[in-house]
């Protein structure tokens, strides 16, 4: 990737990371990590296992993007995707962030159309795996919390809104969602001359890139299966942070709550996806869905807390690695 490039990336994502630390209350911060103890320490080395598993997720489908020997090393691939999370963590929409630093900094070792099909079906996989596991978790409370009329009609939601997501990106997997992304995006007032000329300049190379990732999922059905799978693990491991967090306060927590925090919290921040930093999304998320299981508003509050500060410092690790791969290169 151009310096010029990096240093960009680096810049904006300083810029962001400023905004974050302004969003705390120090003194809050402070009292609930001496709250957390050791705990917060576990948070943190659970997210570096959940990262390995991201990463080989994104691997998998590098290497079955061609019948060629792709060299990547695993390690290089790991900071670029913690990198990517980090930018994706301080991007308003999410992916408007990570995933351009990614393929830019994959582009030299496989070229711009296999780093920006693999990079687009990795984001694809990973948004297609959220939407089996809020489905899976509205399975999870039918079985084990009571169903409430209200609670009926949230899941009932949640379930067709997880439908429509699924049939959505099985639908791109087979024809591609490069030319789709595009011209919705041309619909977008403030993006539409540029989209358009965009779309003019670019259309063999989205053409072939979707026609990549329509081959990969139709000719290699256990790499698409390997990663989400692989991805799907990350979701239900990644329920282990609010376990660790909720030890803190009380006794008992049960792994199936955890899930449910999770998954509802999520489903919600990630319907403020707009929000940049999802900025009060995800601690609202946290207060409503530990009501919902019949713990306190306190213990979600604290919850969001944690992840909020866990995030900071991944994010503050993942910055620190574009720097230090920028003076690498």
């Amino acid at each position: 990737m151009k310096r010029k490039y990096q240093n960009l990336f680096f810049a904006f994502g300083i810029a962001m990371f400023a905004v974050m630390l302004s969003q705390l209350d120090y003194r809050e911060v402070w009292d609930g990590l001496k709250s957390a103890g050791y705990w917060f320490f576990a948070v943190l080395a659970l997210w570096g296992v959940l990262y390995v598993l991201n990463t080989a997720a994104w691997y998998i489908i590098i290497k079955s993007g061609s019948e060629e020997k792709t060299k990547i090393n695993f390690f290089w691939l790991y900071k670029i995707t913690v990198s990517g999370f980090a930018l994706n963590y301080t991007t308003p929409c999410g992916l408007m962030g990570g995933e351009p630093y990614r393929i830019m900094a994959l582009s030299p070792k496989i070229g711009t159309e296999r780093a920006s099909s693999s990079v687009i079906l990795y984001a694809m996989t990973h948004i297609f795996t959220h939407f089996i596991f809020w489905l899976l978790s509205i399975f999870l409370y039918l079985l084990t919390e009571k169903l409430t009329f209200f609670m009926g009609v949230i899941l009932s939601l949640a379930g067709a809104f997880c439908v429509l997501g699924l049939w959505f990106f099985i639908k791109g997997y087979r024809k591609g969602l490069a030319v789709r992304l595009m011209n919705f995006v041309r619909h977008i007032p403030g993006l539409k001359k540029w989209a358009r000329g965009f779309i003019d300049k670019h259309k063999e190379q989205l053409d072939t890139v979707d026609s990549q990732i329509a081959a990969l999922h139709n000719q290699n059905p256990k790499t698409f299966v390997s990663a989400v799978l692989l991805e799907l693990v990350c979701r239900f491991c990644s329920a282990f942070e609010i376990m660790f967090i909720l030890l803190v306060l009380m006794d008992g927590v049960s792994f199936a709550q955890c899930v449910l925090i999770l998954a509802f919290t999520s489903l919600f921040a990630n319907l403020l996806f707009f929000i940049p930093l999802q900025l009060g999304g995800r601690e609202g998320g946290f207060i409503m869905s530990t009501a919902g299981l019949a713990l306190s508003a306190g213990a979600g509050i604290f919850v969001a807390l944690i992840v909020r500060v866990r995030e900071l410092v991944w994010t503050a690790i993942g910055l620190l690695l574009i720097n230090l791969e920028k003076k690498r290169s």
